[in-house]
């Protein structure tokens, strides 16, 4: 087929350059036109495994293509999507102005017949102001042409989204006749041969299937902290109560580690404009609310240990920050609980050397960059030098199995901070490190 993806970011980019994978001709748009031209010189704009050798193979095949000219793709297109960001609004809402913009320049410049689809998350009822927006252009050009517009949610992981892509445990589409259905099922075929994957239902309904999807798993994320909190104050281990309760099939395992709290580009926005869609439908979500309100805590819940510790007053002490990124295998810093926690620190007067495998530039240049209390330094061990403790943030494979002995001559103290439970508890003790875990009392 022909398509078009419009915004390259991290949707739009691992989405066409699927479609292109599997042999369809994509065009993928951008104003941005710095971005269109390295992603030509494949560079590409985010980490994610496995996608800069299959944007570099497709492009250099023709079944991939990057411009800033709309107009031109609309041309050569059966099927365009809408991928750009609908980033969060004061008021917690999703900001729909690039989503609309991209359906006004549709409704501009379309000349045959098109398939719209809604890739990006956007609330319910966004079908309707999208269709509405071209209608609107086309009336003004005094043409009549046939146009249908689709939901199709996208449900890619960071790190694993181009499996999660190739391999989907569903696509779900909303659209209003059989013929548009039967034209997205085509175009999926090829990723959901072996089992029936294929889910079809209204607009309005696989709009709202992408929030409830990240919210309940956002619900067991903040479920999860909550009752390490509760642990640590009744003496219980959670790591233990984990693996009693993940044993239950009808709760499984997924989602339900505790640690420093949910972060990235979906779960806390999606969260809270899931929240503003039921408050002005005139409901009130309090298990929605209540799951913002327990993450935004648990962002603190490391560094107050360490506060509790080392006390308020953290002038002249250094800590070890190991993991920037929100989790292992991005370097997406969007929301990351590393920087409440450095923030909480510095601010009490500490000093803070940080390690990531990935994140350490997007740090620099975005969301660290105006604390001047954070050095970067070129491995997890260098972080460790003349520091009064490291602080475990993001679980990157490399810090699973370190070298404990040359930690403990590196840090001033052999203290840890574990906020994601990477360690055994009794044998850190044992190799004479004061070690703390996020649901587990300091007696155990």
């Amino acid at each position: 087929m022909k398509l078009s993806m419009v915004g390259t970011g991290y949707v739009g980019l691992v989405t066409g350059t699927c479609f292109a994978e599997m042999g369809n001709s994509v065009i993928c748009v951008d104003i941005d036109e710095n971005k269109i031209e390295k992603l030509k010189q494949g560079i590409i704009p985010i980490y994610e495994p496995g996608l800069e050798s299959m944007v570099k193979e497709n492009y250099k095949k023709g079944t991939l293509e990057f411009t800033t000219d709309i107009k031109e793709a609309l041309k050569k297109s059966d099927v365009i999507f809408i991928a750009v960001g609908t980033p969060q609004g004061e008021d917690g809402s999703a900001d729909l102005q690039y989503v609309l913009k991209v359906a006004q320049d549709i409704g501009k410049y379309m000349t045959h017949k098109m398939i719209v689809v809604d890739k990006s998350t956007v609330p319910v009822g966004t079908a309707d102001k999208v269709k509405e927006t071209i209608q609107k252009e086309l009336d003004k050009r005094k043409v009549n042409i046939p146009f249908e517009v689709v939901s199709n949610p996208e449900f890619l992981k960071e790190g694993s989204a181009i499996e999660d892509f190739m391999k989907p445990d569903r696509v779900v589409i909303g659209a209003e006749n059989e013929e548009t259905l039967e034209v997205m099922k085509e175009l999926y075929a090829p990723f959901t041969h072996n089992h029936e994957r294929f889910i079809a239902m209204d607009v309005r309904s696989a709009e709202m299937t992408k929030y409830a999807a990240n919210a309940i798993l956002a619900t067991k994320i903040s479920f999860m902290n909550e009752i390490a909190n509760i642990c640590e104050r009744v003496g219980a281990d959670v790591n233990k109560v984990r693996i009693g309760i993940g044993s239950d099939k009808r709760i499984g395992y997924s989602f339900i580690y505790p640690g420093c709290g949910y972060g990235g580009s979906c779960f806390p926005k999606d969260v809270q404009a899931l929240n503003k869609i039921a408050l002005d439908a005139g409901y009130k979500p309090r298990i929605i609310q209540a799951v913002e309100e327990v993450n935004r805590d648990q962002k603190r819940v490391l560094a107050q240990k360490v506060i509790k510790r080392f006390g308020e007053d953290l002038n002249g002490k250094t800590f070890a920050i190991w993991g920037l990124s929100f989790k292992p295998e991005t370097d997406d810093m969007r929301e990351a609980s590393s920087i409440t926690i450095i923030n909480e620190l510095t601010k009490r007067g500490a000093k803070i050397k940080a390690y990531d495998p990935k994140a350490m530039d997007e740090a620099k240049e975005f969301y660290l960059k105006d604390n001047p209390n954070v050095e970067y330094t070129q491995s997890k061990y260098d972080a460790l030098n003349g520091a009064d403790a490291m602080l475990l943030v993001t679980e990157w494979k490399e810090f699973r199995s370190p070298d404990f002995d040359e930690m403990k001559q590196r840090l001033k103290n052999p203290i840890i901070f574990d906020g994601r439970n990477q360690y055994n508890i009794e044998k850190m003790n044992k190799k004479g490190f004061e070690y703390y875990q996020i649901g587990v009392p300091e007696s155990i």
